[in-house]
């Protein structure tokens, strides 16, 4: 099956969200904020809400359920899920979560020019990022005991990935940088040229 919509966290979430009755872009918005569903999906500024719900529409995927007009407030759309937006979130989940996909995030990107830096200085950014990001689970844990709300298990699976990313993330950041401090990972330009220049003589 094809949809005729790009697949995206942000469309699979709208998605998601009709699947329990339509709703108005604000109640999107103000649901995926409440369920944490920002922790996940950029939904950037509303202008991006507005401008995926668009193509899904224009998609066949929802459908307008009706418009209202009232004194006190703006005219409001509200839309619905279609049958052809249920079988494509189903289509999408099934393909997500068996089949994993390069997804190009910018932290290993930055990695792969490390050498620009010196092995000082990478270590220190390192450390800072290992600081923040021990916050950031910090951050996330008090969240759900705050929440003081007993969720079922699978409402916190994406919450729970999350933290085991982050606590990956810090085991690996602290072998990195005690290899930058002992010297165990360092480096030179003389160094980095020599391999370079051994690549492509076996090219």
């Amino acid at each position: 099956m094809t949809t005729g919509s790009r697949r995206s966290p942000l469309a699979l979430t709208i998605l998601g969200l009709l699947e329990d009755g339509p709703l108005h872009p604000y109640r999107m918005q103000h649901l995926i904020k409440q369920w944490g569903k920002d922790q996940v999906v950029n939904v950037g500024q509303r202008a991006t809400l507005y401008k995926t719900i668009g193509r899904l529409a224009e998609a066949g995927l929802i459908e307008v359920h009706e418009t209202t007009r009232d004194h006190l407030y703006p005219e409001r759309t509200t839309y619905r899920l279609t049958d052809a937006g249920r079988a494509a979130s189903r289509e999408w989940l099934v393909e997500i979560l068996s089949t994993p996909r390069n997804e190009f995030p910018e932290f290993p990107a930055a990695l792969s020019f490390v050498p620009m830096l010196s092995p000082r200085t990478t270590r220190d950014l390192l450390a800072a990022r290992r600081d923040l990001l021990v916050q950031r689970l910090a951050d996330r844990e008090a969240l759900v005991r705050e929440a003081g709300v007993e969720l079922p298990r699978v409402s916190l699976l994406e919450t729970e990935y999350l933290q085991a990313i982050i606590e990956a993330e810090i085991r690996w950041i602290d072998t990195v940088v005690a290899g930058l401090s002992d010297g165990s990972i360092t480096w030179d330009q003389g160094q980095l040229q020599d391999a370079a220049r051994r690549l492509d003589e076996d090219s």
